[in-house]
């Protein structure tokens, strides 16, 4: 940041308009103000009170000017009180100057990119990125067949020093590396992996597709399903992946016959572009009812063959119990008639038929 810039502009203004920095929004000073926004910077900020003061336009804090050498001279007596003051700022940015100016400054670029990073989450700031996407102040997806669908500037870390910032196009799902090498030098921390996936979910009504193709004179299916209306999983239809799918994928023909996937130089990875013929398939809340239905006929036919199972059960204990009974008697049978007992009808033939058996004879 150089030291030069006029007085009337603000540093972060100064800052935002860089070259390589139009990526940025412009963080209002009372968000910055505000303590809860700051929690946890100061630990990953060296100085961080300098470049908290930079990003403000603070005068850094310095100590009385009480030593002789620090106020004016006896011949400076009868200056006025204007002449005093203007003698108190020249001695304040001596000090400032003398002071590691270049690494505040550094600081103070790291300490804002943190701040941005919250900032453009927050509803102030997403609107501020609204209006940038809009204006297609991002740029538009390389890709194509996404028709030049606008990107949206995002981070893959939310940890600074990991890697550049990157474009996510909503039609392909996928990102890409700046077109530009002067944005390559811009942290992705300072947009972060958040803030691509909340833009979106914030503002399911923008149309991310780009130029709509229209095939022998007739919209696109994809274009007919949204002005029924259809929405699947809150995201109207012509917003999931337009940029994927069938007549959106290249196929490498020779002399107009398509390469056979077989050979050596066909296409490889073609799923990865692929997407239903009807997005409605892709309804999370329809599959889990019709699952939740599979699941309730499974347990009501369970119960069935239990209740079943128990009735056969029963019957079988039963059926148990009476031929153990019959088995026992039989038992019974056969060791009276190998002790050869009498049953005794009561004429008295019982008795002494058992006499008879035992050897006793009267």
């Amino acid at each position: 940041m150089s030291s030069s810039s006029e007085a009337s502009e603000s540093w972060i203004s100064a800052f935002c308009s860089l070259v390589g920095h139009e990526y940025f929004a412009e963080v209002s000073e009372e968000f910055i103000e505000d303590d809860f926004n700051l929690t946890g910077l100061q630990s990953q900020v060296p100085m961080y009170k300098e470049a908290l003061e930079m990003i403000l336009d603070v005068e850094p804090e310095t100590d009385d000017y009480s030593g002789a050498s620090d106020l004016p001279s006896d011949d400076d007596a009868s200056a006025s009180g204007e002449e005093y003051r203007e003698f108190a700022r020249e001695e304040r940015r001596q000090a400032r100057i003398a002071s590691d100016y270049s690494m505040i400054e550094s600081s103070a670029e790291l300490l804002y990119g943190l701040i941005h990073q919250r900032f453009i989450t927050s509803r102030q700031g997403i609107q501020q990125m609204l209006e940038k996407y809009e204006h297609g102040h991002f740029g538009a997806c390389p890709r194509v067949f996404c028709r030049g669908a606008k990107v949206l500037p995002v981070g893959t870390s939310d940890i600074p020093g990991q890697d550049t910032v990157k474009l996510f196009c909503p039609a392909c799902l996928d990102v890409y590396a700046p077109p530009n090498s002067r944005f390559q030098g811009v942290d992705g921390a300072f947009f972060g992996t958040t803030f691509g996936c909340l833009f979106f979910m914030t503002f399911p009504e923008l149309d991310v597709a780009g130029t709509r193709a229209v095939e022998n004179g007739e919209k696109v299916p994809e274009v007919a399903e949204r002005e029924k209306g259809q929405v699947v999983n809150g995201v109207a239809v012509a917003n999931l992946a337009p940029g994927l799918g069938r007549g959106s994928l290249f196929e490498p023909r020779i002399y107009g016959f398509r390469v056979s996937e077989l050979a050596k130089s066909g296409p490889r990875m073609k799923w990865l572009r692929m997407k239903p013929e009807k997005v409605v398939e892709l309804d999370e809340v329809a599959i889990w009812e019709s699952r939740m239905e599979g699941f309730e006929e499974v347990a009501t036919a369970g119960e069935g063959k239990e209740v079943k199972g128990e009735e056969d059960g029963d019957e079988g204990i039963l059926d148990g119990d009476e031929e153990e009974d019959d088995e026992e008697e039989e038992e019974e049978e056969e060791d009276g008639q190998a002790q050869g007992e009498v049953v005794d009808d009561g004429s008295g033939k019982g008795k002494k038929a058992r006499r008879r058996a035992n050897g006793e004879v009267r």
